[in-house]
C-alpha cells in the first residue's frame, strides 16, 4: 500500500514538474514576458526616484506660532520674553532691564521648539496622553489654570489622544503645548511613512499584483488552446483541473522571485535614503515582508482569476480589465472608507489589509505619529503635513491584534484562490477542445 502511494506521489510530481516547466519555458522564451516585466520595474523605479529627489530636499523650519518674531522690535524674541514674563509688545519692557540684564536669544532658538514626546506616552482611562510643554506656554505662571486642563482630564499640561467610533484618531491638547513641532525631525518621517504606505499598496501591491497577472496569466490556458498545444497536454493522463494548478505554478514559478527582487530593491533603496541614525533603516522590514505577501497572494488569487476568465472566453482578458478598474476603486476605498462591507468581497482589500495590521506591528506609535502631524490646531498656518499619510493609513478589518488580522486576511485570500480554482476547473472540464 505504501509502495502504491508512493508510486502516485512520484507520477503526480512528474506530471507537475514536467508543465510547470513547460510552462516556465514558454513564459523565457517570449518577448512579451520582459516588456511586461520591464514596463513593472521601470514604473516602480520611476516612482523610487521621486522618493529620492522628495527625501534630499531641504527642510525649512517654520515658526508655527510667532514664538521667534519681534513686534515691538527690541531685539528681544516674543518666545522668550513671554517665558520671562515680559511683555512682548512694549519695547520698554523686555529682559535687557533685569539685573543682571539677560542677553537676547537667536530668534531661530524659538523656532522648532516644540516637538511630540512619542516615548513618554501614558494611557490614561482609555485615552493615550502624551506631548510636553517645552518653552513655558502652558506651565507660566500668568497662564490661567483652567487653560492647563482644557481637554478635562486631569492632567495639566499634556495632550490627549482620542478614537471616535469610527476609529478615526484627534488630539485634545491643554493650552500650548507642542505648538510648534520641528519640521526637521518630523516631516523627513511624516514623507517616509507616506511614501512607504502609497509605494506599498498602490505601487507594489496593486501595479504588480493586477498588471502582471492581467498579461501574464490570462492566457495560460486560452493561449494554449488557440494554439493547439493543448491537445498535447490533455493526452497524458492528467485530470484538467490539475492542468490548471501546474500552469499556475509555473506563472508563480516566474512572478514571486522577480516581485520578491523588485521588493528587496525597494527596501534597500528606501533604506539608505530614509530618516535614522544609521546608514540603513531596519525598523521598516516587518513591513516590506508584510507588502511581499500581500503582493504574493494578489498574484495568486488574480492569476487564478484571470486564467479563469480566459477559460470561460477566448477574449478573456476583455472581462478581466473591467475587474482590474473595479480593483483599483477597491484600493481607494480601503483608504478613505476602510470599513465599508465592499471590501470584504474585493482581492485588494484583503491585501491591503494585511499592510495595514503590519503597519501596527512595525511602527508602534503610529496611531500617536498620524493624529499629531494631521492636526492642523498643532501645526497652524504652515498646515498640517500629515494629511497625506492620514489617508494612505487604514484601520485593521477586525478588533483583533495585528497578527490576527493577517492570518485571517492570508486564509480568506487562499480560499478564494481555492474557490476560483474550482470554477476553473468545471468550466475547463466542460469545455471542447476544438
Amino acid at each position: 500500500m505504501a509502495d502504491e502511494a508512493t508510486k502516485a506521489w512520484a507520477a503526480l510530481d512528474r506530471k507537475a514538474t514536467a508543465v510547470a516547466e513547460f510552462t516556465l519555458r514558454q513564459y523565457r522564451t517570449r518577448l512579451s514576458t520582459w516588456v511586461v516585466l520591464g514596463c513593472v520595474a521601470v514604473a516602480l523605479g520611476t516612482i523610487l526616484l521621486f522618493y529620492l529627489q522628495a527625501m534630499s530636499e531641504e527642510v525649512v523650519a517654520v515658526d508655527n506660532d510667532g514664538d521667534a518674531s519681534d513686534p515691538d522690535g527690541d531685539g528681544y524674541p516674543t518666545g522668550q520674553e513671554v517665558s520671562l514674563g515680559t511683555d512682548p509688545y512694549f519695547a520698554l519692557d523686555h529682559p535687557g532691564n533685569f539685573d543682571p540684564p539677560v542677553a537676547p536669544d537667536p530668534p531661530e532658538r524659538w523656532i522648532d521648539e516644540d516637538g511630540p514626546s512619542f516615548s513618554n506616552a501614558v494611557v490614561l482611562d482609555g485615552s493615550t496622553t502624551f506631548g510636553v510643554d517645552d518653552d513655558g506656554d502652558c506651565t507660566g505662571a500668568d497662564v490661567p489654570e483652567r487653560s492647563k486642563d482644557s481637554n478635562g482630564n486631569g492632567e495639566a499640561c499634556d495632550i490627549v489622544l482620542r478614537t471616535t467610533y469610527s476609529g478615526a484618531s484627534y488630539m485634545l491638547s491643554d493650552g500650548a503645548v507642542d505648538e510648534d513641532p520641528s519640521e526637521a525631525d518630523l516631516l523627513p518621517e511624516v514623507t517616509h511613512r507616506a511614501f512607504l504606505l502609497g509605494y506599498g499598496k498602490l505601487g507594489v501591491v496593486f501595479i504588480v499584483g493586477i498588471f502582471v497577472p492581467l498579461f501574464l496569466a490570462s492566457g495560460l490556458i486560452r493561449t494554449e488552446i488557440a494554439s493547439g498545444t493543448m491537445h498535447y497536454m490533455l493526452a497524458k493522463p492528467i485530470a484538467r483541473g490539475e492542468v490548471l494548478l501546474y500552469r499556475m505554478l509555473g506563472y508563480l514559478t516566474l512572478v514571486w522571485p522577480v516581485s520578491a527582487a523588485l521588493v528587496l530593491l525597494s527596501a534597500v533603496v528606501t533604506g539608505l535614503a530614509a530618516p535614522g541614525d544609521g546608514w540603513l533603516r531596519v525598523s521598516d522590514l516587518g513591513l516590506w515582508l508584510a507588502i511581499l505577501l500581500a503582493t504574493w497572494l494578489a498574484l495568486l488569487v488574480y492569476g487564478m482569476l484571470f486564467m479563469t476568465l480566459g477559460v470561460m472566453w477566448r477574449f478573456g482578458i476583455v472581462l478581466a480589465i473591467p475587474f482590474a478598474a473595479w480593483e483599483f476603486g477597491m484600493a481607494f476605498l480601503s483608504m478613505g472608507l476602510p470599513s465599508s462591507p465592499l471590501l470584504r468581497v474585493s482581492v485588494i482589500g484583503w491585501c491591503l489589509s494585511i499592510i495595514d495590521a503590519a503597519t501596527r506591528l512595525v511602527w508602534k506609535d503610529h496611531d500617536l505619529f498620524v493624529a499629531y502631524t494631521s492636526d492642523g490646531t498643532v501645526w497652524g498656518s504652515a498646515g498640517p503635513p500629515g494629511e497625506a499619510l492620514a489617508f494612505l493609513t487604514s484601520s485593521a478589518p477586525f478588533d483583533l491584534s495585528p497578527t490576527w488580522n493577517i492570518a485571517i486576511a492570508v486564509l480568506v485570500l487562499l480560499l478564494q484562490a481555492g474557490l476560483i480554482w474550482l470554477v476553473g476547473a468545471a468550466l475547463f472540464n466542460g469545455k471542447e477542445i476544438a
